[in-house]
């Protein structure tokens, strides 16, 4: 990406924060009639929009922007819409996997546990608490999202384009979150069904959509939006492939995530599917989802996952999802497909 291009996209992700905390301040004034407590709903759902890096925006400004868009407003506004929907997402899986805390704070649960707790209502009062809060709080971000779409000024068939592609992000992210609860309940599945989960749960919203979002505002033909979906479908794996290995074998201090949680809930990634057709499987499934898994047990089963080729099977297909991705950027402008492929690249590059 040039040094001008660099800036626009900065410039343009300060103004989806702004997009944002315009929302927030519109919705914080509009809580005021309901008390004090829903003030605090508020302002709890706004904290858990900030610090993210705002990924998902900027799928979207890169494609417009490619493909030559020049309505900042419009992009602005859509781009917006995904990183709430993005928000929404984190508040309701965080829920559903019983986590109280992200990137090392409390979490919209967390923070209304605390102050129940600190209010004087018995633990697991306080949790109910705090559960009810972040369902409540992630369905308002979930209704609050394509409102943006609908303010961006577009209108006709880009409108009801745009608004088709959000609401089929929301349907499969809902189906991929189902998969993934009920694939961590049964028999263990088989990589490919790991993979196809982590898909819809997550791919279709953080790259599929908001890609073809950027290039139907853009004007772009349907086979550039359908290249840009197809980029961001094995893009979007790859990615996740390697969120799972830095789950496991990466650097805390750079990810800000613990490399035990994974392996102390037993999440089933595509590492552990691997795993589960070797050999060493006897060796590994004893200790997976100890909730008390020492860091030196951990150390142990990382050395299984090398040793069992898990590893190198994930680094493999992280490869191979984005040679896929790069060969659907024949199909886009030149210096978009430079862009994108610097992103692969990028992206790839978190995992060694």
């Amino acid at each position: 990406m040039s040094e001008e291009a660099t800036t626009v996209a900065q410039i343009d992700l300060a103004l989806v924060d702004d997009c944002l905390e315009r929302f927030f301040a519109v919705s914080s004034a509009r809580a005021e009639r309901f008390g004090a407590q829903n003030e605090e709903l508020w302002r709890v759902l706004r904290k858990a929009s900030m610090g993210g890096k705002r990924f998902r925006p900027r799928m979207v400004l890169t494609a417009y922007a490619g493909l030559g868009g020049t309505d900042r407003h419009a992009a602005v506004h859509v781009a917006a819409a995904y990183e709430l929907l993005h928000t929404a997402l984190v508040v309701h899986d965080d829920v559903i996997d019983r986590d109280w805390s992200r990137r090392g704070q409390p979490n919209v649960a967390g923070a209304f546990r605390d102050t129940g707790t600190t209010g004087g209502l018995p633990l697991p009062i306080a949790e109910h608490r705090g559960m009810s809060a972040a369902v409540i709080a992630g369905d308002l971000a979930l209704a609050g999202a394509p409102r943006f779409i609908e303010s961006s000024g577009v209108t006709g068939d880009a409108r009801a384009r745009l608004l088709d592609i959000f609401d089929e992000a929301v349907f499969a992210s809902a189906a991929g979150e189902w998969a993934d609860v009920d694939l961590s309940l049964g028999v263990m599945p088989t990589v490919d069904e790991v993979l196809a989960m982590e898909r819809a749960k997550t791919s279709v919203y953080s790259f599929e959509a908001p890609l073809q979002s950027g290039a139907v505002l853009a004007g772009a033909s349907d086979q550039v939006v359908a290249a840009l979906g197809a980029f961001g479908r094995e893009v979007g794996i790859a990615y996740q492939i390697v969120d799972d290995l830095l789950g496991v074998f990466g650097d805390e201090t750079a990810t800000g995530k613990s490399v035990l949680g994974d392996l102390r809930e037993g999440k089933r990634t595509m590492l552990i599917a691997h795993a589960a057709t070797t050999p060493s499987w006897p060796d590994i499934a004893p200790y997976l989802g100890d909730p008390y898994l020492t860091e030196e047990r951990a150390a142990e089963l990382r050395a299984s996952l090398v040793s069992c080729g898990a590893r190198a099977a994930a680094e493999t297909r992280i490869a191979d999802h984005a040679t896929r991705a790069c060969a659907e950027l024949e199909a886009l402008p030149y210096d978009l497909a430079v862009q994108l492929e610097g992103l692969v690249t990028e992206l790839v590059e978190r995992a060694r």
